[in-house]
């Protein structure tokens, strides 16, 4: 939810209820350290970005898309990325880890009008190896180690040639 809502440029205002003694509880704590793990590895696609061209693809961005950001409605995997830039660098931020280790980032097909340019390095935040990766007119390829750098989502680092 919150990748979704930067990629959109907006912003989200977390609400950590505290008890009446005025400490919180351990549910509220595990909470803020996975989220502050998560911003460990991902901070660069997130802090100081901005919008792209388009704010993402995915199942959840089809006609049938969130209406509002009831939990029993969010429905985020591998499928839906998200995008952010800073100045040259592209971000695109999948919302989940793929069984196979492969994504597809359909909205940077190759000669894909939001990006004509050409590619010269992909990069995983919080990888360990290279990736391997094909552009095609169906889209970004990408293969991917086995285990995710982080929970949730993850971030690639997509540097012009």
């Amino acid at each position: 939810m919150f990748v979704d809502i930067v990629s959109k440029n907006g912003n989200l205002l977390l609400n950590i209820p505290l008890p009446g003694h005025g400490e919180p509880d351990a549910d509220e704590i595990s909470f803020l350290r996975e989220l502050a793990d998560w911003h460990d590895v991902n901070r660069e696609a997130i802090k100081g970005t901005r919008p792209w061209k388009v704010y993402g693809e995915g199942p959840s961005t089809r006609a049938e898309k969130l209406k509002s950001y009831q939990f029993s409605q969010l429905k985020f995997d591998y499928n839906d990325i998200r995008f952010t830039t800073r100045g040259e660098t592209l971000y695109a931020i999948a919302l989940g880890w793929p069984d196979d280790g492969k994504f597809v980032i359909r909205s940077l097909a190759e000669n894909a009008a939001n990006y004509p340019g050409r590619i010269g390095k992909i990069e995983l935040l919080g990888g360990k190896s290279d990736l391997t990766w094909t552009r095609s007119s169906d889209g970004l390829q990408i293969q991917v180690p086995a285990a995710a750098p982080c929970k949730y989502a993850c971030s690639f680092r997509i540097l012009p040639a």
